[in-house]
């Protein structure tokens, strides 16, 4: 690879588009070309203000899209000059021309700089995620080591078995089913208080799992019992069906 090869892969080392063995000659070269280094500097930070600068997210299909045409789209290869110094500036002509190239390959870096931003987003959910579940376990963990923690426990329909937890110091309430038979498809199981003859939600159970500790939402002050219905998915302002089961809570 000659010098004025080496000068016309500036663009492709700031985009890490370039293999093993040409990315170790470029370094070699540049070690001792000051106008090389230089243009590497402005060129990686130009791209990284463009990544920085997207925040609309890309349509899935376009990370595919840039990719198959960098396998496919090579750049053009430059123009043959005598040794010596017009050899570098012919190299700087050729480098300045080929910027018209590497800008449309910016937009690409910057439109997959929208997905990074995207993973970056889909990351924080996760964490997020993470923490209400910890949140959710903490709770649960309170009312059942509560020092006036009681438990009821009945017999559920096929085998199900069911368990409320009641802390009044902490006027919270755990249900903990074990066994229970997964809804039918677009369905989930509710929870309610009984106050006194009046339904009170207190959340919802996952469908997709037969075994579950979940914290009632709601205060327990004022309901002598507990129900379960089967209702659409996300739930009903009052139940919709004939309860599945029903339980007194604990005196």
């Amino acid at each position: 690879m000659t010098t004025v090869d080496l000068h016309t892969l500036t663009g492709a080392y700031a985009l890490h588009a370039l293999s093993d063995d040409e990315r170790g000659a470029f370094e070699r070269h540049a070690a001792d070309c000051e106008a090389c280094t230089d243009e590497v500097r402005e060129l990686s930070e130009t791209a990284a203000r463009l990544g920085l600068a997207v925040s609309a997210r890309p349509r899935p299909e376009l990370k595919g899209r840039v990719l198959r045409h960098i396998t496919t789209v090579r750049q053009d290869a430059p123009r043959t000059a005598p040794p010596g110094r017009s050899a570098r500036r012919s190299a700087a002509r050729a480098t300045s021309l080929s910027r018209w190239a590497l800008a449309a390959c910016l937009a690409g870096a910057a439109a997959l700089g929208g997905t990074t931003a995207w993973q970056h987003e889909r990351a924080q959910d996760a964490r997020e995620q993470a923490r209400q579940t910890e949140r959710r376990t903490d709770a649960v963990a309170s009312v059942l080591a509560a020092p006036d923690a009681k438990t009821r426990t009945a017999a559920l329909a096929d085998g199900a078995r069911g368990t409320v937890v009641v802390s009044r110091s902490r006027d919270a309430a755990v249900f903990i089913a074990s066994g229970m038979a997964r809804p039918p498809g677009g369905k989930v199981y509710q929870l309610w208080f009984d106050d006194g003859g009046t339904m009170r939600s207190a959340g919802l159970m996952d469908p997709g799992r037969s075994t579950e500790a979940v914290l009632m939402s709601g205060s327990v002050d004022g309901a002598s019992g507990m129900g379960i219905t089967v209702e659409p998915a996300g739930g009903s302002a009052e139940p919709t069906s004939r309860p599945v089961a029903l339980m007194g809570l604990p005196a």
